[in-house]
């Protein structure tokens, strides 16, 4: 099971999210490194995590203010062999584009998350998704209801090939993966490689999750608690 280590931002630094209740995020407490600076707890992260892939959720964006590009440019520029799976509440592809465009040469490490939180209608979820290979779609639920405006739920056949089954009430929860919604979503789209999001609290649960669908699973308070042990780096990084 791949673990991707995950950035949660806001103003500037790295919150610990709890639950999705993002007007409660506060800056992480990490026993990896110390403070809540992005590259340094980025840097800890996939370190710990033996990671290439960081993903990376831009809060303020995501609740209606501006990307933080300038963060964004300096983990790109202190993860030279990472890549970063980026949520900024992307409405539509052409707002990824115009960040992606923001972010220079390394934009081109970057891959679109679109939530379906996000996603403004049908037509824009379309043609988001049209890059199969290129895009992600993270299936977003809070409180057993799903948060989709534009339908992406009841369409798999817009699905990419990489989907994040998303449950915001487990976030930072220890409560346990949520398996069901994973193996309704294996089930509706066996092609679709699927990553897990909240509730892992050890390798059992990451164990169990591969045995229901899941190729990968989205991963912080767990590593920062070090309730995972470390891992090896991935293949192409480095130890240092």
């Amino acid at each position: 099971m791949q673990i991707i280590p995950v950035v949660d931002l806001m103003k500037g630094q790295v919150v610990r999210a709890v639950r999705g209740l993002r007007g409660e995020y506060r800056p992480v407490v990490s026993a990896l490194c110390a403070g809540s600076d992005p590259v340094r707890v980025a840097q800890a992260l996939c370190g710990y995590a033996g990671a290439d892939t960081l993903y990376v959720a831009d809060l303020d964006a995501l609740t209606g203010g501006t990307a933080q590009a300038a963060v964004i440019r300096d983990l790109l520029a202190a993860l030279p062999g990472v890549s970063l799976w980026l949520d900024a509440g992307f409405a539509d592809a052409a707002a990824f584009d115009r960040l992606r465009d923001v972010l220079g040469e390394d934009g081109a490490r970057v891959a679109p998350v679109f939530a379906s939180e996000a996603l403004a209608t049908p037509g824009a979820a379309c043609a988001s998704l049209a890059d199969r290979s290129g895009a992600i779609l993270s299936l977003d639920r809070r409180g057993g209801r799903r948060m989709d405006p534009a339908g992406c739920w009841d369409r798999p056949e817009i699905w990419p090939e990489r989907v994040i089954v998303m449950t915001l009430d487990r976030v930072g929860s220890f409560d346990g993966p949520d398996l069901g919604t994973l193996r309704d979503c294996a089930r509706r789209a066996p092609r679709v490689t699927l990553i897990g999001a909240g509730g892992i609290r050890d390798e059992a649960d990451l164990r169990t999750a591969q045995a229901a669908g899941a190729s990968a699973w989205l991963t912080a308070s767990a590593l920062h608690d070090r309730r995972i042990p470390p891992r090896a780096p991935a293949a192409g990084q480095g130890t240092d």
